[in-house]
């Protein structure tokens, strides 16, 4: 018997609301000591570095939406599952260009998949996402592609 139902399947090629967002040589910069960034190109804000998109696309919580541990409570769009433990299960990346201070950039999320396998514990399902970036112009910057498994 499958957990996943005709209603969570048609979620399967849905898109979220397009973020855009503006970069600046100081957010590159910024990003670059937080992650201890060794190449000048990342220290001087000339060209971001490949992981600075992770949770750039997300919406900024306000405090009251932040959980003991200071971590922002799920606001994941997406169907209800019936199993409620999510862990990462991998993040694939497509770069094709680089991100430079200036930039404009739109991250649409669509979520490509999800399908349930057996696993040694019991059932799990899987939930594909991808994260298309574009730039200013319209041209392709990026892929991202999450996995994730609820348990």
């Amino acid at each position: 018997m499958s957990l996943l139902t005709d209603e969570h399947k048609a979620w399967i090629g849905q898109t979220e609301a397009p973020i855009t967002v503006e970069i600046s040589r100081r957010d590159i910069q910024k990003y670059a000591a937080a992650t201890e960034q060794l190449q000048d190109k990342y220290l001087q804000g000339d060209e971001a570095p490949p992981m600075f998109v992770f949770n750039l696309f997300s919406e900024i919580p306000r405090m009251d939406q932040l959980r003991a541990d200071g971590l922002a409570r799920s606001g994941a769009s997406g169907p209800k599952l019936p199993l409620k433990r999510i862990m990462a299960g991998g993040t694939e990346i497509h770069q094709h260009r680089v991100i430079k201070p200036g930039d404009v950039l739109t991250g649409t999320r669509r979520l490509v998949d999800m399908y349930e396998k057996e696993g040694a514990s019991g059932p799990l399902i899987f939930m594909v996402r991808e994260l298309a970036i574009t730039n200013q112009a319209g041209e392709a910057v990026m892929e991202e592609i999450q996995t994730s498994i609820a348990r």
